[in-house]
């Protein structure tokens, strides 16, 4: 029997993670019960495993792909190359273990100079489907081909300028149809080859990139600092596109089913009317939150926050999800356990116990000592006086100073010797990981709350501002401008993740204040702590914490850095919790518990 390297959605399930990655079982999760998910097939991890081997795919995997594809045609009434009614598909990667960034997307596959004008047919809208064409020339080249993005952002960067725009959405039809040959020409400038035409090896090129990208220096960078094992692999989703730039009765966006920053039970999220998935992410416009979608368009906001909460009981934790309106119908494209801050992922843990939908046992285990580590971090001194220079969104909690650097390779050189540095860029994209990885907080002039910057910086516990759109980002100049002040590369800035201020100068900090039950928490010693944290609790109370750790740990009279940061997690818990005891806790000597 031959070996089955491709699933349809509607034949997967949640349980098969590490087989289908973590994206692929949850659209199949998500099509089984029942909600509305654009038809697609997830090539396996499997495959990427031998693609590593070989650089190629196999014949029975190229049949399996073809036969897949014959079912999305058939469910879908369009095919492939057609053009007259052209089918167009997204390509996007999906690890067993959440890589929220890392690996590569290209949408809108599928078009060339026949099926575009088909699009613009069907539609009668030329605008979308010259927009569509000029975005899959820009992914596809930079994704598949690796050609640097700013050869095609300057083009586009020129075209507003000359027409006196501000933003991309102003540009027309005509405007997208000059540059698509500049994009074209910048492919084969760049690779001695016209931009490939047939959708076919379209679409091969682009799996066989998402495979390629598993082992990029930047997927690497991520794994190692996030302690993911290189063996997994990851898998290919390909699915059905669902335009949310057809015109203002589309709209896409990110929602949380509760706040990853403070960890209340609220809907969180942000979106972008007439746009692509790619532009919240990236943050190419600062985007509304989600709050507006219900006075714009009430009726999909009320089913998208249904769903939200179906997903969130389904799963039973906290939903980082993407979504997409195409001409007022609701398409789920992504559902995922989100990047949470530390505060929010204890808050978090303690409000599922309190709602019945996991155990304290789980709780526990959902915390982990290092989130705590960042809490104790220092914050900035309320009582310094402060030079603000401008302020953002406050995309992560904590605060940060550092010289200013505009380039993440130059934030690994400058951080290799000595420097504390804060990145600042327009806004960040996974080719800037290396950069964030270093730097002491992140700064952005545009994106928002679900843009790549924020989600990462959250992941990593890094303090980041986004959205900070008074300031200016000359990256060629290394430099920015706001107010009339210019900052240059090297001149020191702080930010507060808190507040969402940029600060000129180094700025005084203290240690965070704890509650007395978590500072007397802090100071005993946990010896279950290894019952609790299984096969990490042991390593941080043997005290491998930075020596400036050790010492803000000793200021709290802990026995070791290990200790006081399992004591300090579980006085939060209790904190949070009121007194009902935290499994594996001993209450203090002398209490009504003990």
């Amino acid at each position: 029997m031959t070996k089955k390297w491709v699933y349809l959605f509607e034949e997967g399930r949640a349980d098969m993670r590490m087989l289908l990655g973590g994206k692929g079982a949850n659209l199949a999760e998500m099509t089984v019960i029942g909600l509305p998910v654009p038809p697609g097939f997830t090539i396996t991890t499997e495959v990427c495993l031998e693609y590593q081997k070989t650089k190629r795919l196999a014949p029975e995997v190229v049949e399996q792909v073809d036969a897949a594809l014959a079912a999305l045609e058939q469910k879908t009434g369009k095919k492939f190359g057609d053009t007259r009614n052209p089918l167009l598909l997204s390509v996007r990667s999906g690890a067993p273990v959440s890589m929220p960034g890392m690996m590569d997307t290209v949408l809108n596959l599928g078009l060339n100079d026949e099926t575009v004008q088909a699009m613009a047919e069907l539609t009668n809208n030329e605008r979308f489907a010259w927009d569509s064409y000029r975005r899959f020339i820009q992914m596809f080249g930079n994704v598949v081909l690796g050609i640097e993005l700013h050869n095609f952002e300057s083009i586009l960067e020129a075209h507003k300028r000359r027409h006196g725009f501000t933003q991309d959405i102003e540009l027309q039809a005509e405007h997208f149809k000059a540059i698509v040959p500049e994009y074209k020409a910048v492919v084969e400038k760049h690779t001695g080859k016209p931009f490939p035409t047939d959708p076919r090896a379209q679409l091969m090129a682009a799996i066989n990139a998402v495979f390629e990208s598993w082992d990029n220096p930047r997927a690497q960078v991520y794994r190692r600092i996030n302690k993911i094992p290189d063996t997994l692999g990851t898998a290919v989703n390909v699915q059905v596109m669902a335009f949310g730039n057809m015109g203002d009765d589309c709209a896409t966006g990110v929602c949380f089913t509760r706040n990853p920053n403070s960890g209340v039970d609220e809907f969180y999220g942000e979106y972008l009317p007439n746009a692509q998935g790619e532009d919240v992410v990236a943050g190419i416009r600062t985007p509304y939150p989600i709050s507006h979608l219900k006075e714009t368009m009430p009726e999909v906001y009320q089913q998208l926050y249904d769903l939200c909460e179906l997903l969130e009981s389904h799963y039973k934790d906290m939903q980082d999800i993407e979504f997409t309106v195409e001409r007022g119908k609701l398409w789920m494209l992504q559902t995922r356990a989100g990047k949470r801050t530390p505060v929010a992922a204890i808050k978090i843990a303690v409000d599922l116990v309190k709602e019945g939908k996991i155990s304290k046992e789980q709780a526990i285990l959902r915390v982990d000592p290092e989130q705590v580590d960042k809490i104790l971090h220092p914050a900035i001194d309320p009582s310094a006086k402060l030079d603000i220079l401008a302020k953002g969104l406050a995309a992560s909690p904590g605060a940060a100073s550092g010289v200013c650097v505009f380039d993440p390779d130059r934030a690994v050189k400058m951080a290799g010797e000595g420097k504390k540095v804060i990145l600042v860029r327009p806004e960040t994209s996974p080719d800037d990981i290396h950069g964030m990885v270093v730097a002491q907080g992140i700064l952005t002039s545009r994106g928002g709350m679900t843009s790549h910057a924020a989600i990462v910086s959250r992941g990593m516990g890094k303090p980041c501002v986004v959205g900070c759109e008074a300031i200016k980002v000359d990256l060629e100049a290394r430099e920015f401008t706001v107010n009339g002040r210019v900052i240059r590369e090297g001149d020191v800035i702080s930010i507060d993740g808190a507040s969402g201020n940029v600060i000129a100068g180094e700025v005084p900090v203290v240690d965070p204040e704890l509650s007395p039950r978590v500072r007397r928490r802090g100071h005993r010693p946990l010896p279950h702590g290894a019952h609790v944290w299984p096969g990490r609790a042991q390593a941080r109370a043997d005290g491998d914490g930075p020596r400036d750790d050790s010492r803000r740990d000793h200021r709290r009279a802990a026995r070791g850095p290990g200790e006081a940061r399992e004591g300090a997690a579980r006085g939060l818990l209790r904190d949070l919790q009121g007194d009902e005891p935290v499994p594996g806790d001993h209450p203090p000597a002398g209490s009504a518990a003990a």
